[in-house]
C-alpha cells in the first residue's frame, strides 16, 4: 500500500480514504488544512492510479490499512474517514477492529446493494471502457460528478490509469456492499455525512448507518451532490472534524 503524508511531526493521526475512481487528491486540501496540528495519512487504494497492487475487495483494503496502523501507529489512530468506496473501507475497518480509532467520518457510504446496477456493470463496462479513456467523455463525466474544475487533470490522469479489470472490481464491490457484522460494536464516535441531493439509496444508507451505530451523528448537507462535501468544501470538513473531536457535533 502506498501513502501520501502531511504533518508527520504531529502525534495525532488522521487517515482519510479517497473515493472510488478518484485519488489521494480527493482529500489533499483537507490534509493541508489539518497538517499544522495533525499527522494526516492519505492511502492510495488498491487498483487506483499510483497503487502497488490490483483491487481485490473492500475487506482486503481494510485489512491492509489496519496492518499499516498496527505496524506504524501501535494499532490505533485518532480518526479514520472516507468518501464512498473509501467510506465503505472505513466502515469495514470499524467492524473488524472496534478500537481502531476514537472518531470516524463516513461520507456518502452506500450500504444498501443495488442488484440491477451490480448485475449490469460487467457488460456495461466492457462496451464503454474505451469511452472512459477519451478526454471529451471524461469532461462530461467529470461535470456530471460535480467535481471542482481544479481537479480535472488529476481526475483524467487517474481515470486513464484505471484498468478495466480494476474498475469493474471496484464498482462491483461498491454496489454490492452491505453493513458488516459488528459495526454496532465500534467504539468510535462517528459522524455520518450525506448530501441532500444524492440519490435516495445513498440517503437511506446514511439513515441505516445512523440507526445501527449507537454513537453516531447524522449530517445531511443541504444542496450537495455525491462527493461535494469533501471535494468542494474542505474548510467545512475540517471544521466538522474539529467539532467531532470536541464532542460538539449536533
Amino acid at each position: 500500500m502506498k501513502i501520501i503524508e502531511f504533518g508527520q511531526q504531529n502525534s495525532k493521526v488522521i487517515i482519510l480514504l479517497h473515493g472510488g475512481g478518484l485519488g489521494w487528491w480527493n482529500y489533499q486540501r483537507v490534509a493541508q488544512l489539518l497538517c499544522p496540528k495533525y499527522h494526516v495519512i492519505l492511502p492510495i487504494l488498491d487498483g487506483h492510479a499510483g497503487s502497488d497492487c490490483n483491487f481485490v475487495s473492500i475487506k482486503q483494503n481494510a485489512q491492509e490499512v489496519i496492518e499499516f496502523i498496527d505496524k506504524n501507529h501501535n494499532g490505533k489512530v485518532h480518526l479514520i474517514g472516507g468518501l464512498s468506496l473509501g467510506a465503505q473501507i472505513a466502515i469495514t475497518m470499524l467492524a473488524l477492529r472496534p478500537d481502531i480509532c476514537q472518531h470516524a467520518l463516513i461520507e456518502s457510504a452506500a450500504v444498501i446493494p443495488d442488484p440491477l446496477i451490480h448485475n449490469l456493470l460487467p457488460v456495461t463496462l466492457t462496451s464503454s471502457y474505451q469511452l472512459i479513456q477519451q478526454k471529451w467523455f471524461a469532461h462530461w463525466q467529470f461535470q456530471a460528478l460535480k467535481i471542482p474544475p481544479a481537479f480535472f487533470e488529476n481526475y483524467y490522469h487517474d481515470t486513464c490509469q484505471l484498468s478495466q479489470a480494476n474498475l469493474t472490481a471496484i464498482l462491483v464491490a461498491n454496489t454490492s456492499f452491505t453493513v458488516p457484522l459488528n459495526l454496532a460494536h465500534s467504539q468510535a464516535q462517528i459522524l455520518i455525512v450525506v448530501g441532500a441531493r444524492e440519490n435516495h439509496r445513498m440517503i437511506r444508507s446514511a439513515l441505516l448507518l445512523h440507526k445501527i451505530h449507537p454513537h453516531s451523528y447524522l449530517q445531511i448537507e443541504s444542496g450537495l451532490f455525491h462527493g461535494q462535501y469533501s471535494l468542494s468544501h474542505p474548510e467545512k470538513v475540517v471544521a466538522d472534524i474539529k467539532r467531532l473531536f470536541t464532542n460538539s457535533v449536533r
